[in-house]
């Protein structure tokens, strides 16, 4: 089987984003002393994102690209866009946990330092991928190389934090409204997912319906869904006169990593930059709409 290696800015940027996370987790693992739950995430988007690398490291080291079961022009963007946000979660959650309030230098406190510098360098390293690989204007290239692919990759990523936030402790079963909340963030993180499965398996062209068309009207969906999230969960969550707190509760400041109300506060956040997305999402799907009419 004949070996293809072509030096590429692409190809640097994989291995150093392989190296990288490798350190990260490999460093973590051998001397951080992580406790389970926060440590076990933080250790799993390390190791995702280097052996996701790997694995598209080797398929294109030997030319498989023909023989993979998904669309190589979808599936090594979409993967790298993934890790980059994994890397950045655990860039961020990591030190939030492990290094907030140590004021002790021993070994395990530099082996947590070393892991966290080099979560930050895997993920400018990831970024760069996608940044190198993201298509350019008039260049013919996948949907999920394209900006309305990326935000799918954005879109289901947040909404799985926010699923994180509100599921530990359970957070939307207070009122109805919340509820509802929660049913929003469910449709449309299943449909994106959905549309991000059907662009690497190769399968949009088995649907029923013009795909573009499609796009643009779960987009337009998924913003007017998206936006009266964004409206009712603060009211239902910070107005005292639906049940909500205003005031950050005094224990959250003694509480490693984010309390209850801050976890609120985050998915209230995360739902308005979801909003966004989704809009950008729309913009771009109608402009693709347009141009292919």
């Amino acid at each position: 089987m004949p070996v293809v290696l072509h030096s590429s800015p692409l190809l640097w940027t994989r291995l150093a984003a392989l190296v990288f996370s490798c350190v990260a987790f490999s460093v973590a693992v051998h001397g951080g002393r992580l406790y389970q739950g926060t440590g076990d995430w933080c250790i799993f988007c390390w190791a995702f994102s280097f052996a996701g690398t790997l694995l598209v490291l080797l398929v294109e080291l030997f030319g498989l690209q023909a023989r993979a079961p998904v669309s190589w022009k979808n599936f090594p963007i979409t993967f790298a866009c993934y890790a980059a946000l994994l890397c950045l979660s655990a860039s961020i959650i990591f030190p939030l946990y492990f290094l907030k309030g140590s004021m002790s230098h021993n070994e395990v406190h530099d082996y947590r330092v070393v892991s966290t510098v080099f979560s930050c360098l895997a993920t400018i390293a990831y970024i760069s991928e996608v940044s190198i690989s993201k298509a350019r204007p008039g260049e013919v290239a996948g949907y999920m190389a394209t900006a309305p692919g990326l935000l799918k990759v954005c879109e289901t990523f947040l909404a799985c934090i926010i699923f994180v936030f509100i599921s530990d402790p359970v957070v939307y079963d207070r009122h109805e409204a919340l509820k509802y909340c929660m049913a929003v963030y469910c449709i449309c993180f299943i449909l994106s997912a959905a549309i991000i499965v059907l662009c690497v398996g190769e399968g949009t062209g088995c649907l029923p319906f013009p795909f573009a068309r499609f796009l643009s009207a779960y987009a337009l969906l998924a913003v007017v869904l998206y936006l009266s999230a964004t409206i009712i969960w603060p009211i239902f969550n910070f107005d005292p006169k639906n049940g909500g707190t205003k005031q950050r509760p005094y224990s959250c400041g003694n509480s490693p990593g984010l309390c209850t109300w801050d976890k609120l506060v985050a998915v209230a956040v995360l739902t308005g930059v979801n909003f966004i997305l989704y809009l950008a999402d729309l913009i771009y799907s109608a402009r693709l709409v347009f141009v292919s009419a």
